[in-house]
Protein backbone atom coordinates (compact mmCIF):
# COMPACT_ATOMS: atom_id res chain seq x y z
CA UNK A 1 0.00 0.00 0.00
CA UNK A 2 1.44 3.28 -1.26
CA UNK A 3 1.76 6.49 0.92
CA UNK A 4 -0.01 9.24 -0.56
CA UNK A 5 2.53 12.49 -1.31
CA UNK A 6 1.88 15.09 1.36
CA UNK A 7 1.74 18.57 -0.04
CA UNK A 8 4.62 21.24 0.96
CA UNK A 9 2.15 22.92 3.75
CA UNK A 10 1.14 18.96 5.14
CA UNK A 11 5.48 18.47 4.97
CA UNK A 12 6.16 21.68 7.11
CA UNK A 13 3.94 20.93 9.61
CA UNK A 14 5.32 17.41 9.93
CA UNK A 15 9.00 18.94 10.11
CA UNK A 16 8.07 21.23 12.60
CA UNK A 17 6.02 18.69 14.53
CA UNK A 18 9.41 16.18 14.37
CA UNK A 19 11.48 19.60 15.21
CA UNK A 20 10.10 19.96 18.35
CA UNK A 21 9.84 16.59 19.49
CA UNK A 22 13.27 16.18 18.92
CA UNK A 23 13.98 19.49 21.32
CA UNK A 24 11.21 18.15 23.75
CA UNK A 25 13.62 15.00 24.24
CA UNK A 26 17.12 16.57 24.49
CA UNK A 27 15.34 19.08 26.92
CA UNK A 28 14.16 15.94 28.77
CA UNK A 29 17.19 13.69 28.55
CA UNK A 30 19.52 17.46 29.28
CA UNK A 31 17.70 17.65 32.71
CA UNK A 32 17.24 14.25 33.73
CA UNK A 33 21.36 14.17 33.25
CA UNK A 34 21.54 16.97 35.32
CA UNK A 35 19.61 15.71 38.30
CA UNK A 36 16.93 18.51 37.60
CA UNK A 37 14.28 15.89 37.08
CA UNK A 38 14.00 12.27 38.43
CA UNK A 39 13.26 9.09 36.65
CA UNK A 40 9.33 9.61 38.28
CA UNK A 41 9.12 12.96 36.79
CA UNK A 42 10.29 11.65 32.97
CA UNK A 43 7.35 8.81 33.55
CA UNK A 44 4.96 11.12 34.59
CA UNK A 45 6.19 13.18 31.08
CA UNK A 46 5.64 10.20 29.24
CA UNK A 47 1.57 9.74 29.85
CA UNK A 48 1.17 12.93 28.79
CA UNK A 49 3.67 13.78 25.78
CA UNK A 50 4.03 11.53 22.98
CA UNK A 51 7.52 12.94 22.18
CA UNK A 52 8.55 11.55 25.90
CA UNK A 53 7.16 8.56 25.06
CA UNK A 54 8.73 7.45 22.01
CA UNK A 55 12.41 8.38 23.61
CA UNK A 56 14.47 5.00 23.80
CA UNK A 57 15.12 3.97 27.32
CA UNK A 58 18.49 3.48 26.53
CA UNK A 59 18.84 7.06 25.46
CA UNK A 60 17.71 8.09 28.90
CA UNK A 61 20.11 5.95 30.50
CA UNK A 62 23.17 7.30 27.89
CA UNK A 63 22.03 10.85 29.25
CA UNK A 64 23.21 10.32 32.91
CA UNK A 65 27.24 11.18 33.55
CA UNK A 66 29.29 8.46 33.00
CA UNK A 67 26.71 6.18 31.56
CA UNK A 68 27.45 5.08 28.08
CA UNK A 69 26.55 2.98 25.29
CA UNK A 70 27.38 -0.16 26.92
CA UNK A 71 27.11 0.53 30.42
CA UNK A 72 23.23 1.45 29.20
CA UNK A 73 22.95 -1.76 27.20
CA UNK A 74 24.86 -3.89 30.24
CA UNK A 75 22.14 -2.53 32.44
CA UNK A 76 19.07 -2.99 30.55
CA UNK A 77 20.02 -6.70 29.51
CA UNK A 78 20.59 -7.33 33.65
CA UNK A 79 17.39 -5.86 34.35
CA UNK A 80 15.51 -7.90 31.23
CA UNK A 81 14.45 -5.05 29.40
CA UNK A 82 15.18 -4.96 25.90
CA UNK A 83 17.62 -2.14 24.07
CA UNK A 84 14.80 -1.17 22.02
CA UNK A 85 11.96 -0.40 24.41
CA UNK A 86 10.76 2.65 24.77
CA UNK A 87 10.14 4.71 27.90
CA UNK A 88 5.90 4.46 27.01
CA UNK A 89 6.24 0.97 26.49
CA UNK A 90 7.69 0.10 30.00
CA UNK A 91 5.76 -2.09 31.88
CA UNK A 92 5.15 -1.65 35.45
CA UNK A 93 7.50 -4.60 36.67
CA UNK A 94 10.18 -2.80 34.35
CA UNK A 95 9.36 0.71 35.25
CA UNK A 96 10.12 -0.41 39.05
CA UNK A 97 13.12 -2.48 38.66
CA UNK A 98 14.66 0.56 36.26
CA UNK A 99 13.74 3.35 38.83
CA UNK A 100 15.51 0.61 42.30
CA UNK A 101 18.23 0.51 39.78
CA UNK A 102 18.15 4.35 39.65
CA UNK A 103 17.73 4.90 43.15
CA UNK A 104 21.02 2.91 43.57
CA UNK A 105 23.14 5.17 41.13
CA UNK A 106 22.39 7.89 42.91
Amino acid sequence: MALRELSKEERDIARQKALAARIERAELKEAFGAGKISFDDVLAKAETSEAVARLKTVELLEALPGVGKVTAARTLEDLGISENRRIGGLGVKQRTALARHLAQLA
